[in-house]
């Protein structure tokens, strides 16, 4: 494996199909797409300034290292890579890629990244951005921090443990979600979505859960939370009162109370839907 180290590299294509590099120390400045169709590269406490700087790449090991901001679209169509230790200020990294290993990184600016990919696991990541992992698939997560809105749209076969997602509209058209022991604060909550299960989590959602088929909560602390689950199939068990609960289609709610079940559906069989309250306090159906 050949040796690069303490460079400025620097033109367009600067290591174009490049084979078994090993980088350190290293800066790719101006020039675009300088790793195009590189295969089996290690990249060590490097620095990229310019965009493309992955494309067409296969086997890539990156650690302790920097995208900054205008290495943006920074990784598209690579397939085996991993990223450990390392910043990504890019936006719209990861594009039509696959096997993709996140540990450790941050994405300050994360418009956009993880669109059509497949197969990804992520520990230990921070992001802030829109349109986060849209329509990827096979994706494993741990230990996430998100923050932006529309993450996950379209996305499909996900498990996420222990993460914290600030984001309205979070898991649209979704197919196959499980999370665990996670917080999800946004308003619009997985509207549209079938097999959307969430399993001791905290959730607080404007309108959230609707338009669902077969959505299960287990163990949940549902808060601040109302107009919840329209036209979805349930099986909901909350320690918390729900404020409100509007037009279910099916199932069970298993809740603490329920501050309104709202019932303005002539087509809706309200008696397809059982309620279980352990404190019957102020509930009405209107």
């Amino acid at each position: 494996m050949t040796t690069i180290d303490q460079q400025i590299l620097t033109g367009e294509r600067a290591l174009f199909k490049s084979s078994n590099l090993f980088i350190k120390n290293s800066v790719f400045a101006d020039g675009e797409s300088p790793l195009k169709e590189s295969n089996n590269i290690d990249i060590i406490n490097s620095i990229f300034k310019w965009k493309y700087p992955l494309w067409y790449s296969k086997d890539i090991r990156l650690n302790n290292s920097t995208l900054l901001e205008t290495a943006r679209s920074g990784i598209w169509y690579t397939h085996q890579i991993s990223v450990s230790d390392c910043v990504i200020e890019a936006p719209k990294t990861f594009r039509r890629s696959s096997g993709i290993r996140l540990s450790n990184v941050n994405f300050p600016n994360a418009q956009e990244t993880l669109w059509n990919c497949k197969v990804i696991y992520m520990n230990h990541v921070t992001a802030r951005g829109d349109y986060f992992g849209m329509n990827s698939e096979e994706v494993r997560i741990e230990n996430l921090a998100l923050t932006g809105n529309y993450a996950f749209d379209g996305a499909k076969n996900i498990e996420i443990r222990n993460a914290r997602l600030i984001s309205k509209d979070a898991f649209w058209n979704c197919e196959n979600v499980t999370v665990y022991d996670s917080h999800i604060i946004g308003e619009y909550l997985g509207w549209n979505s079938k097999n959307l299960t969430f399993i001791n989590c905290t959730i607080e959602s404007n309108q959230g859960m609707c338009y669902v088929d077969r959505l299960v909560i287990e163990n949940g602390t549902i808060l601040n939370t109302d107009l919840a689950f329209e036209y979805s199939t349930i099986q909901v068990e909350s320690k918390t009162t729900i404020d409100s609960v509007k037009n279910p289609i099916s199932g069970k709610i298993i809740a603490k109370d329920i501050g309104e079940i709202i019932t303005d559906d002539e087509k809706i069989i309200t008696s397809d839907t059982l309620y279980e309250l352990s404190k019957v306090g102020e509930c009405s159906v209107s």
